[in-house]
């Protein structure tokens, strides 16, 4: 009997972008996009196209660059929304438009304010001008885990009269059970005959932490499309995390019957990019992809798995990627092992940053002997988030920091702003907030610092000072960079430098458009 093959639709570039502190560069959606492919997922959602000018960007320039995987943006059910979304994927292999609209009657009535007859009327409209674009469009009725069946039921068969080629069923706030989600795929199914002849997708958030319960309950029930996110970063408490689905349906085959075409031992890989390029720890516990899956303290536990790992492992590390800690690097070390590490870790960079990364590996290892894995990722990350030259309108010239017992902190700064020399000073609670204080006095007054973190990438009094910042403007638009130094004050300095370039660039292009 032939299995049937769930496609799999990762919206980590669209949905996990979304989550608190995951903002991405253009350049980072491309590296993330490339990995997914080599993950082998079929549907990259690039990203929201209207939102932004910078959202639009990375979606045209994932769509010109991915092939094998068709890449799609996300659309709300209008002509605005869906003409902005297909200029920017027309551009890919197998483009697809994804449009939406709400259907539950809390978002009908309070959002909306449409009524069930508008939201069809809307519904037919959308999926129309989307199908005069592509042949490949997916229809979304928003909030569909609270909509009433027969309701939901009617919206489908609108869209799919109206061209849809994937219905997707979303669980948008995380409200629906795994039995009761299943069941609302099997109603469908009996009510919505030519559901059979298109693909129905679902898309489940975290909230009630079902989400990966509810995809597969929704896989028993006939769905052949899951989306997720690696990692399970998204809105609030995230959506399904894909590696999870991934391996259920693999480690499971047995009960699920099910085929999925990805290359596994891409998973690990791809989940450490991913957080390394956000910022977004994964939690030792994480399912598949946390440090502690496959180590083993309980000594009887230890003991079955000496014997068999199978004792205890229902997975192998190799199945999912993962190879352990065994590179070591110091300052002996070249770019060849500098390299290698980071192509475990999903990057892929070119000659030049190599060689940057290589060069700041031996500084730090002549200071603190060995460098950790961690040490060499934070570089790296820094090293492929540094702006180009044209964008560096502020630079830093010199600072200098006092404080002590019993004393005021105090900084002063010297900058080149727009190639003007300025000079400031300030004072704070601590060092740290002198000289940020010392930085505004010199900068346009227009910008805040609304965020400041600081961590330690591994333990020690040497260790490297990772800091990341939150910049806000006049118009609210936010701006998040971070930095690395051994000095936590270097590093605070330059993560807020670099945020103020981001934003001056943001306000140059803006200016350069209107």
């Amino acid at each position: 009997m032939n299995r049937r093959r769930i496609i799999l639709f990762d919206t980590t570039l669209r949905d996990g972008e979304q989550s608190p502190g995951a903002s991405l560069t253009v350049n980072e959606k491309l590296v993330i996009a490339h990995q997914l492919t080599r993950l082998g997922v079929d549907v990259i959602e690039a990203g929201f196209p209207i939102a932004s000018d910078g959202d639009f960007e990375a979606v045209k320039e994932v769509a010109r660059n991915i092939k094998g995987a068709s890449v799609c943006g996300l659309a709300r059910a209008n002509d605005a929304d869906i003409d902005r979304c297909w200029d920017a994927v027309k551009y890919a292999e197998k483009p697809r438009i994804h449009t939406f609209i709400a259907t539950s009657k809390v978002h009908r009535e309070e959002k909306l304010k449409k009524s069930k007859e508008e939201i069809i009327d809307l519904t037919r409209r959308a999926v129309s001008r989307a199908k005069g674009y592509c042949e490949d469009v997916e229809f979304s009725p928003e909030d569909a885990a609270r909509t009433s069946l027969d309701y939901m039921c009617d919206v489908v068969r609108a869209a799919i009269e109206s061209g849809a080629t994937t219905i997707n069923i979303p669980d948008t706030v995380g409200y629906a059970e795994p039995r009761e989600f299943g069941d609302r795929i099997r109603y469908l199914f009996a009510h919505v005959p030519e559901a059979k002849n298109v693909v129905i997708s679902v898309h489940c958030h975290n909230d009630l932490g079902n989400a990966v319960a509810n995809s597969l309950a929704a896989v028993e029930a006939g769905a052949t499309q899951i989306e997720g996110c690696i990692n399970g970063i998204g809105e609030r408490a995230g959506n399904a995390s894909l590696e999870e689905v991934i391996m259920n349906l693999i480690t499971r085959k047995d009960y699920f019957n099910i085929d999925v075409n990805v290359n596994t031992r891409e998973i690990y890989k791809t989940s450490r990019l991913l957080s390394n390029l956000t910022g977004l720890e994964i939690q030792r516990n994480k399912p598949i992809v946390g440090a502690n899956v496959f180590a083993h303290e309980a000594g009887i536990h230890q003991h079955g798995v000496l014997q068999n790992r199978e004792t205890y492992e229902i997975m192998k590390a190799e199945d999912v990627g993962w190879t352990g800690e065994n590179l070591v690097i110091g300052k002996h070390s070249g770019k060849h092992a500098v390299m290698a590490m980071l192509e475990e870790e999903g990057f892929r960079l070119d000659g030049d940053q190599i060689r940057q990364i290589t060069e700041k590996v031996k500084d730090l290892a002549d200071k603190q002997k060995m460098v950790e894995r961690d040490d060499v990722i934070a570089i790296a990350r820094d090293i492929t988030n540094q702006l180009s030259e044209e964008e560096q309108f502020v630079k830093i010239e010199e600072f200098a920091v006092f404080t002590g017992s019993n004393m005021t902190p105090t900084a002063s700064i010297k900058l080149r702003v727009y190639g003007d020399v300025k000079i400031a000073s300030g004072t704070g609670d601590g060092p740290v907030d002198a000289v940020s204080n010392a930085i505004w006095q010199a900068i346009d007054p227009s910008l805040k610092l609304v965020e400041y973190n600081l961590k330690a990438i591994t333990g020690g009094t040497d260790a490297l000072a990772d800091v990341s910042i939150k910049l806000s403007d006049e118009q609210d638009n936010m701006f998040m960079t971070r930095a690395l130094d051994e000095d936590v004050i270097k590093a605070s300095v330059k993560a807020i430098i670099k945020g103020i370039n981001k934003a001056l660039s943001f306000k140059e292009k803006n200016m350069q458009r209107n």
